[in-house]
């Protein structure tokens, strides 16, 4: 068996990536009319758009700051596994439904789906 090349927080990462790009690449599937025999054409335009994107947000911090009954929480995300959220989506003061795992919270979108976080910070 071949040792991991890679260290686990950025195996954690590739994991992330290729999960990005697989919903991608279902939403251009879908997008485009469910065309079967272009599985490897929407993959391919799927790994572009998402490396792009990741590109863009290399190396920046993102996170989302929901208060609580009066305690504020700070959960960054990763770009990869934000499953399409983009900055912004949210308006300061806009009500929403949040539920909280241990370390983490998951804010849930317009859309249905749930951003996934990491609570990096409280304040009372």
């Amino acid at each position: 068996m071949a040792a991991n090349v890679f260290p686990e927080s950025e195996m954690d990462g590739l994991k992330d990536l290729h999960e990005a790009i697989r919903r991608r690449a279902e939403e251009i599937y879908e997008r485009s009319g469910r065309v079967p025999g272009r599985d490897m054409e929407n993959w391919t335009q799927a790994e572009q758009e998402v490396r792009s994107e990741a590109a863009r947000y290399a190396g920046r911090r993102t996170a989302v700051v929901v208060k609580v009954n009066g305690v504020e929480y700070v959960g960054e995300y990763t770009f990869t596994a934000a499953d399409g959220y983009a900055p912004g989506e949210f308006a300061a003061g806009d009500p929403v439904a949040v539920r909280f795992e241990e370390d983490r919270m998951y804010v849930k979108r317009a859309n249905g789906k749930e951003l996934e976080t990491r609570i990096v910070q409280t304040y009372s």
